[in-house]
């Protein structure tokens, strides 16, 4: 399995415009050990900060504030309530050469870590 975020890439604070081909709605098509999962994702910007949403049918909608830009790839660190525990989990999301974006969840510190891909919403007219 390949990692999107190498542990020594440095991260620093995502701004408007470095995240600005991130910004949207996405659909996160990822496969972990337990099987297949769907996953919604809203990257946007409020009052200058970058902040996203994400949920699935299985966890409700989390927000998300604290979001990072590596050389090409932006991170999304958020938790979420499961059995009475907080469960950090961790976003990654690179575009590749291909036009496709490979999408990542580490969720526990990797301790459960799905992969996949993200497929950016077209805006409705």
């Amino acid at each position: 399995a390949a990692t999107l975020l190498a542990p020594a890439t440095a991260r620093a604070q995502a701004t408007a415009a470095g995240a600005a081909p991130f910004l949207g709605d996405w659909t996160l098509a990822l496969q972990g050990p337990n099987g297949p999962a769907t996953f919604n994702l809203s990257v946007k910007v409020e009052n200058d900060k970058v902040v996203g949403e994400i949920g699935s049918e299985a966890v409700p909608v989390q927000k998300i504030t604290s979001i990072s830009k590596t050389d090409k790839s932006l991170v999304l660190n958020y938790s979420f309530p499961w059995e009475g525990n907080a469960i950090d989990a961790v976003v990654s999301l690179l575009p590749g050469t291909d036009g496709k974006t490979a999408a990542q969840i580490d969720f526990a510190g990797g301790a459960y870590t799905m992969t996949g891909t993200a497929t950016k919403k077209e805006k409705e007219k």
